[in-house]
């Protein structure tokens, strides 16, 4: 975890946001299955689920469908949500609500998608309570789709409510709590099709694939078999139209099949018999499949799906040389090589046989698995293979992982990496970390920083550490690298103190296990130096800097990344101490180095571009640094978005360059929108905030806003007062200069 300091720290909001251009409707936001083959429309079921939203007259019609897996409930749901696009509903959201950060994450990027006044910062819990406030006042007619909820209460603030009718809402879980049918929901159960919608569906399904003839005598044993199960019946169909083998047939394969599954997944651990008879079709299916070329890839192939979020992953990742290898390992026939065309050739299989669904056209989610057919395949697989599939897909997710990840035109792809990424923490037993944590979990929690989530960035660390703990052991030598990810989630949110205790605790056990100058101490003397940076112990942190930009040049060289990094935080150090010529002399080298290794839009580069200009503002060259600070703005809005940490940090950056010329009537707006956005992101403790408004009660004084400017410093004089204490320093000076202002305000009256 390399830590980038910043000039001025801020972040991100709405009120003085420029509109944006008009909103195009309708909006679509996320993707909508597709419906199966020989979909079955359930005219019982939909009279159900109608003569419940006609209670609803004049408010959010909910609907909350329930039931096992594989019984078509998301089905259900696709069919509401194509017909309301077909009819021209102004705003369909479909959402992977499987957990709070999901939902939230969709919300947000709704809420910019629709202008919802509020929602247009960095923030995305405040951009999600943003939508959820334009829903429920908003003329435009619109459907949300909850699918999947696997944590009700969790998710419990996230339902929309209004009292217009324009709105509505299905959800769709396997979970039965109470709480789903709190204000107002209507919970309606969702059971497996009866016997002529399961007639009714292989006969469709068979027919449209051009053999009737395989209906036969069959069929109704069949689909009492099967439980009458809408996943097991597609499996079933699927196999039979490949193989062509009738009904009949069919049954004495999967009654053998089921005998065999005893062991593995016995009846007292399914009630229904479902995630038997899943079971059941899946092997049936499969044994076909293996036979089928690439010959010997089916199965490896599933086993790497059923790893992955159901929700859907991205089908570049089956041409990924990980893949490809781990394929290449448990291919049958050595002598026919694995390559790029036959690993997506094996997937395509899985396709034809109903075991997973394909499809390009919906982007970073193209291949999707249903989580009872993913689940069936887990518990059927020896654990070594499953190890070897799960380290072959996280391989493959950090080859597709962006650098840098933040370009908003690059926002759907990061967001299904990173719900992926999370599957894998959920299905492993431990082999993940052997012999060290695998890369592409640091990049997620680094992405969440990056992408300005700060509290769900310390969510995820506590649960990584929590999850390693518990499957290989607190003194695992990769968790000092899951600390030191959570301290840096604390410093970004403003909790310093605790990042601190981290690491200097870390710095401590490196040099004790590793050495003075192993890259790993290093690194974390950088994190350390930049938590005393933050905390105001200035010279603290550069007597680390020194110490580190002399011992990374030395051992990684003078234009590694970690050294770049080194560099830049030891001249916003000098800067920060009025060591001005040091700062510039050593800012304007890094800049140039930057420039030359990552780009001159590189958000490091950016960084350290923003630094230069506080640097020469701060030495009096004002005129030299106001065309980078709005060369770095414009960039930064280009590249990151306006509402972005690192946007918001470069408005505060210009804005204080534009009040040192003079331009105060520029600067206090901009400012007044940093203020604004800081309080969006950061906690109210973390030094952005003080910074920004002690900023702006100066820019008011100067435009002889007195009043404002005393009421601001008010404000902060209590915070600073209530956070650090009466006789910080800080708190000190910011006391001596509101009486200072008074005093002149009260001699200035008549």
């Amino acid at each position: 975890m390399q830590v980038n300091q910043g000039g001025v720290n801020s972040q991100q909001n709405n009120f003085y946001v420029q509109a944006g251009p008009p909103v195009g409707w309708p909006q679509r936001v996320g993707v909508v299955p597709a419906l199966a083959s020989a979909f079955q429309d359930r005219a019982g079921l939909r009279a159900t689920i109608e003569t419940s939203r006609t209670r609803h007259s004049g408010a959010v019609s909910t609907q909350v469908l329930t039931g096992g897996g594989g019984v078509g409930k998301s089905q259900l749901a696709a069919a509401y949500a194509i017909e309301a696009a077909r009819d021209g509903v102004d705003l369909l959201v479909w959402v992977d609500a499987s957990g709070p950060d999901a939902v939230v994450a969709a919300y947000a990027q709704t809420a910019g998608r629709v202008q919802a006044p509020g929602g247009g910062g960095s923030d995305a819990v405040v951009a999600a309570r943003a939508l959820l406030d334009w829903l429920a006042t908003t003329e435009r007619t619109w459907l949300i789709v909850l699918d999947d909820i696997t944590e009700p209460e969790r998710i419990e603030l996230w339902w929309p409510t209004g009292a217009t009718g324009n709105g509505r809402v299905l959800a769709t879980t396997r979970r039965r709590d109470a709480i789903l049918s709190d204000h107002g929901r209507t919970v309606i159960d969702v059971d497996v099709y009866d016997e002529p919608e399961s007639a009714g569906y292989l006969a469709e399904r068979l027919t449209a694939a051009g053999a009737p003839h395989l209906l036969d005598t069959g069929a109704r044993p069949l689909t009492t078999a099967l439980g009458h199960l809408p996943l097991a019946l597609s499996h079933a169909a699927a196999y039979m139209v490949n193989e062509a083998v009738g009904c009949a047939a069919y049954l004495g394969l999967f009654t053998d099949r089921r005998s065999q599954l005893d062991a593995v997944l016995p009846s007292t651990t399914d009630s229904r018999g479902w995630r038997r008879s899943i079971g059941a079709t899946l092997l049936v299916a499969l044994d076909a499949a293996q036979a089928c070329e690439p010959v010997g890839l089916a199965l490896p192939a599933l086993r790497l799906a059923a790893v992955l979020d159901p929700a859907g992953h991205p089908d570049k990742l089956w041409t990924d040389a990980a893949v490809v290898a781990h394929l290449s390992r448990h291919n049958p026939a050595p002598d026919r090589g694995v390559t790029v065309s036959r690993a997506r050739a094996a997937m395509r299989l899985l396709h034809r046989y109903g075991l997973l669904a394909h499809d390009p056209r919906t982007g970073p989610r193209a291949v999707r698995v249903h989580a009872l057919t993913a689940r069936a395949v887990r518990e059927t697989t020896p654990p070594a293979e499953l190890e070897a599939a799960i380290q072959a897909v996280a391989d493959a997710l950090l080859d597709a992982w962006p650098d840098p990840d933040t370009h908003p035109d690059q926002a759907e792809l990061v967001a299904a990496l990173r719900t992926n990424t999370a599957a894998l923490i959920d299905n492993t037993a431990g082999g993940l970390w052997y012999p060290d944590p695998p890369v592409v979990l640091l990049t997620l929690g680094d992405s969440l920083l990056a992408g300005g989530l700060h509290q769900a960035a310390i969510r995820y660390w506590e649960h990584l550490i929590s999850v390693t703990g518990r499957l290989v052991g607190h003194r695992h030598p990769g968790m000092a690298t899951l600390w030191l990810g959570l301290a840096d989630a604390y410093r970004h949110s403003g909790r310093t103190a605790e990042a601190i205790t981290i690491e200097e605790q870390m710095v401590a056990d490196r040099e004790r296990n590793l050495g003075d100058q192993h890259p790993n101490t290093l690194s974390a003397r950088i994190n350390l130096a930049a938590s005393y940076w933050q905390a105001g112990r200035v010279t603290e942190a550069i007597t680390i800097e020194e110490r580190v930009v002399v011992d990374n040049a030395q051992v990684l060289g003078d234009l590694h990344p970690n050294t770049l990094t080194a560099r830049m935080n030891l001249a916003a150090s000098y800067r920060v101490a009025d060591r001005h010529a040091e700062a510039i002399e050593l800012a304007e080298r890094v800049a140039a180095d930057c420039v030359e290794v990552q780009g001159d839009e590189h958000p490091q580069t950016l960084t350290v571009l923003g630094n230069l200009a506080s640097s020469y503002r701060e030495a009096g060259r004002v005129a030299e640094a106001i065309p980078i600070a709005e060369r770095v703005l414009a960039a930064s809005e280009r590249t990151l978005g306006e509402g972005h940490p690192e946007t918001v940090t470069a408005r505060a950056n210009l804005a204080a360059s534009y009040a040192d010329a003079g331009r105060i009537t520029e600067a206090i707006p901009m400012l007044e929108r940093v203020i604004n956005d800081n309080g969006r992101v950061y906690d109210e403790a973390h030094p952005s905030g003080p910074n920004a408004r002690l900023a702006l009660a100066g820019l008011y004084w100067k435009a002889e806003r007195t009043g404002e400017a005393i009421a601001t410093l008010e404000r902060l004089l209590a915070d600073s007062t209530r956070f650090v204490g009466e006789q910080h320093p800080q708190t000190v000076k910011l006391a001596a200069a509101l009486r200072e202002w008074k005093s002149i305000v009260s001699g200035a009256q008549p």
